[in-house]
């Protein structure tokens, strides 16, 4: 038994830290709220181990920003054996809460109230709007007869164009920082943002373009891996302009896209090419801002880091 001063078996309690006073004590942490729907990452693609590593990562970093959050990752394409399918994660989550008020209720817990609202909000993994994708999606949500809000995709946003930056300069394609003057050799003077999701998807990402060459002081500009000659029309457009070494930036999470279409579209426009956004601590926190945003509980957007 514990005492005022300490524990009486004289085992280590631990004690509350007394809140800083004043107006500049610092914030309560946000937790996430009690009964709170979970979420659930839509995961496009052919599953693979590589792309559960990716999308556990992803929901990570969302769980290491939200304490307490409920998080799962549903495939668009699973078997519901290794991979569950986006479908089922839905119904399963929409049972547990169900379980869990009646074993409340069985229990006696006082003031245990029915579930109401969304059982999920549902993110999709993508960068850009693809609406072939989000249609396969949606339909997932519609086909599971759960009580779940869809979310938009991850972008455009200042993050994105940070994590852009440091894929290229990753891959030696660019400056890490524009304020310290050293060379890359191999910096690219001109950008190709590669998406998918045809036309939509590019204008999309011209928006995330538009800071990535502000950050890179270098034109970018985006195209449609999925049209066509798109590629290598952007590339002749930049060569035209004066660009002359230039490099193929995914804007892609990566799950979404065969990367063999990648490299064939980076060699057709001759010009090498940075590794897709992938896992990237930015893609986490925008998920979860995706989620918190649903839910009304998200008191900003997550910030990008100030172009330097």
């Amino acid at each position: 038994m514990s005492s005022p001063t300490g524990p009486a078996s004289g085992l280590p309690v631990r004690m509350p830290r007394p809140r800083q006073p004043g107006r500049h004590r610092r914030p309560e942490p946000l937790v996430a709220p009690e009964g709170a729907p979970a979420l659930v990452l839509a995961v496009p693609g052919a599953p693979s181990a590589g792309t559960r590593g990716l999308a556990e990562e992803v929901v990570s970093i969302a769980r290491s920003e939200l304490p307490g959050l409920d998080a799962r990752i549903g495939y668009v394409d699973g078997d519901d054996t290794e991979f569950p399918a986006l479908r089922s994660v839905l119904a399963r989550t929409a049972e547990e809460r169900t379980a869990r008020y009646e074993q409340a209720l069985a229990a006696g817990v006082e003031e245990v109230t029915e579930p109401e609202g969304p059982a999920a909000v549902v993110v999709p993994l993508l960068a850009g709007p693809d609406s072939a994708l989000l249609r396969r999606i949606r339909q997932a949500v519609m086909d599971s007869r759960v009580a779940a809000e869809l979310t938009d995709v991850l972008g455009p946003h200042p993050l994105l164009a940070e994590a852009l930056h440091v894929r290229l300069s990753e891959a030696g394609l660019a400056r890490a920082d524009r304020a310290r003057l050293f060379t890359v050799a191999t910096a690219a003077d001109g950008i190709i943002l590669a998406s998918v999701g045809g036309e939509e998807a590019v204008q999309a990402a011209g928006i995330t373009g538009m800071l990535l060459a502000a950050r890179l002081a270098v034109p970018v500009m985006a195209a449609a891996l999925d049209q066509e000659g798109s590629i290598a029309s952007v590339a002749e457009q930049l060569r035209s302009a004066g660009s002359q070494q230039l490099a193929l930036a995914p804007y892609l999470i990566g799950p979404e896209i065969d990367q063999e279409l990648l490299a064939a579209a980076a060699e057709e426009a001759g010009c090498s090419t940075a590794e897709a956004l992938g896992a990237y601590p930015a893609v986490g926190k925008l998920a979860l801002a995706k989620y918190t945003t649903a839910l009304g509980i998200a008191p900003q957007q997550p910030q990008g880091a100030p172009v330097r």
